[in-house]
């Protein structure tokens, strides 16, 4: 519940310092009021006793709850980051309100992570296990990469990056889904491992792509302003893009590792 009411506060907050038209605003506008939403629904539903029955019926619900609380102390975290850093300065004594809400916000929800893992020991068959963890983490970066992405358009390499990075994401919650949802993925006509391999190889191979030619076409002839902030200008969001797309590939590389350990024998936790 104390999350939820957090949620709320630094959401109302927000909007009411006022709207702004970039990315990174509207992300965390969109993190404070979808994360208490799932939260009321998965609070609803354990009230009412009907997780019992989607859990026979239909679904992991431990795995599903820990994975939520994952994904929502991710995005919090990552919300209260950029927050503080675009909107919170020595003068702007509203925006370190805000901030501070938001990094309570973040910080709750990583107690619930801590409570799940370690206290209550929940042992997740997906989303809280390794392979479900990796998915989370890709889905995340890559959504941290659609925020960030600026000043491709007049670039047609950099336009094909971009298609690049939107090829792999939606098939990631879909992956997810699949698994979460027991009764779907035994009706499945195929292998399901094998499938997340093949989708993990073209990912790593249109990361490796990314990686390249993003810092390429990006960053020729384009240096840094010498009247550049840390990470507030132009420059740095894209330079923050070029990082992201580095950490996906990591994170899609050792993915697909652990992907074909598991199909040739080898037990992931």
């Amino acid at each position: 519940m104390a999350q939820i009411i957090l949620s709320v506060v630094t959401f109302l907050l927000g909007i009411f310092r006022g709207g702004s038209s970039h990315t990174y605003w509207i992300y965390a506008m969109f993190t404070w009021a979808f994360c208490p939403i799932m939260t009321l629904i998965i609070t609803i539903i354990e009230m009412f006793k009907l997780d019992i029955i989607l859990n026979m019926f239909c679904m992991d619900w431990s795995d599903f709850t820990t994975g939520m609380a994952m994904s929502s102390a991710l995005m919090t975290v990552s919300v209260a980051i950029t927050y503080a850093n675009f909107y919170a300065c020595l003068k702007c004594l509203y925006g370190w309100i805000v901030s501070i809400s938001a990094f309570l916000c973040g910080f709750l929800y990583i107690l619930e992570v801590v409570k799940d893992k370690f206290m209550d020991k929940k042992k997740g068959s997906y989303l809280a296990a390794l392979p479900g963890f990796w998915k989370v983490l890709e889905a995340f970066v890559s959504c941290m990469i659609f925020v960030s992405l600026t000043g491709y358009r007049d670039k047609p390499a950099l336009i094909i990056c971009v298609i690049a990075y939107i090829i792999p994401f939606p098939i990631l919650p879909l992956i997810i889904a699949t698994n979460i949802l027991k009764k779907l993925k035994n009706c499945l006509p195929f292998n399901l491992d094998r499938f997340v391999f093949i989708f993990l190889v073209i990912s790593v191979v249109l990361y490796i792509f990314t990686a390249i030619m993003w810092p390429i076409f990006m960053f020729r002839n384009n240096p840094r302003p010498s009247d550049c902030p840390p990470s507030y200008c132009i420059w740095a969001i894209q330079f923050m893009v070029a990082f992201l797309t580095y950490v996906n590939l990591i994170l899609f590389t050792v993915d697909l590792i652990f992907t074909l350990l598991g199909i040739c024998g080898f037990k992931r936790t």
